[in-house]
């Protein structure tokens, strides 16, 4: 809130008070005293303006500004046209979301013969697709650092290092407290690599699938992306290629981020989910059916190929809900790129 607002809250003495119908408090006399009693005027502010700042008041504080902090004065900084990216950089990186761009949209395709890269529960947060806290050690991120010269006493935070995206997107589904249940007795970003069968990280496994041009989808419960509106809990997800995330619910603003960058948001039909489609992570996936002609709210065909040879297929709503975000999907830099 404003520090005025502050203020007058502090004056009141509690918080539990509507200042448009409540005193803030009484006067000498006993009358009530409310918040637009005391709330100066336009001309009231101009004029203490005018009486307490002038020119020479700044020039006397900011001349000498440069003064007060030497070491800032000794820092080199580049110049020219074009910031030049540092590749040793481990907090800066230049963002590869541009990189291929075109001015007419690739036309879209279906997702075929994908992977599931993870597999998760009900009330995932942004926080658990994207963290921002601290980076273990033994984790993608943490080898990434410690190979760039990085002591482990300086890794910092993911929130701080967000302008790298090749921590970012090793720091995807890298919340120590997320479960795949596709490894259910492990916690923190790991799952299972098919056809191998090999547990190893979310990110070694996407990087694994991307090499090999194979397309990963994503399952998940009910409000999968609750939280704060995390950007990178959709840009990580992008950058390990995950093409479609499919689950029961989304919060509003995940589904449009996911949108924006051309992450196809799918929902179950009612009464389906992870648990009635009998799905464990070793089925070869494929959504079908959207890419001639997207329209809003219409449903994809889901076909399930599990690692007996038996066949199964569903519907799924695409939650692409206006004319508006086809658009932004359509458009979206490097849509569809494996």
């Amino acid at each position: 809130m404003s520090p005025p607002l502050v203020v007058a809250f502090g004056v009141a003495g509690r918080i539990d008070i509507d200042l448009t119908t409540e005193p803030l408090g009484h006067n000498d006399v006993g009358e009530a005293v409310y918040l637009k009693d005391i709330w100066p005027t336009r001309q009231e502010i101009t004029e203490m303006i005018a009486a307490a700042v002038d020119r020479r008041t700044f020039r006397e504080i900011y001349e000498s500004i440069g003064n007060q902090a030497p070491e800032w004065e000794e820092l080199s900084g580049a110049t020219g046209v074009l910031y030049p990216w540092n590749e040793r950089s481990t907090y800066v990186q230049h963002p590869p979301f541009f990189e291929g761009f075109a001015r007419e949209p690739a036309p879209i395709s279906d997702v075929v013969d994908a992977r599931i890269l993870g597999i998760f529960g009900d009330s995932v947060t942004t926080d658990h697709i994207s963290p921002a806290g601290a980076i273990a050690a033994a984790s993608p991120t943490g080898e990434y650092l410690q190979e760039h010269g990085v002591e482990i006493r300086d890794f910092n935070t993911y929130g701080s290092r967000r302008g790298n995206d090749r921590v970012m997107s090793r720091g995807t589904f890298a919340n120590r407290r997320v479960r795949n249940l596709m490894t259910p007795d492990v916690e923190g970003g790991y799952t299972l690599q098919y056809p191998e069968e090999t547990q190893t990280t979310i990110y070694e496994a996407a990087l694994h699938y991307s090499e090999n041009e194979v397309p990963t989808v994503i399952f998940a419960g009910q409000d999968y992306g609750m939280g704060s509106s995390r950007d990178w809990a959709a840009k990580g997800p992008k950058l390990l290629g995950v093409k479609a995330v499919v689950v029961e619910s989304f919060e509003r603003i995940h589904r449009s981020n996911l949108i924006g960058m051309g992450i196809l948001p799918l929902q179950f039909k009612s009464g389906e989910n992870v648990q009635t489609l009998n799905l464990d992570g070793s089925e070869i996936i494929s959504i079908t059916g959207f890419a001639e002609d997207l329209q809003p709210g219409q449903m994809a065909t889901m076909n399930i190929v599990r690692a007996n040879g038996e066949t199964q297929t569903t519907e799924l709503l695409i939650r692409i809900d206006s004319p508006v975000e086809v658009r932004i999907l359509l458009n979206t830099v490097a849509f569809w790129i494996t």
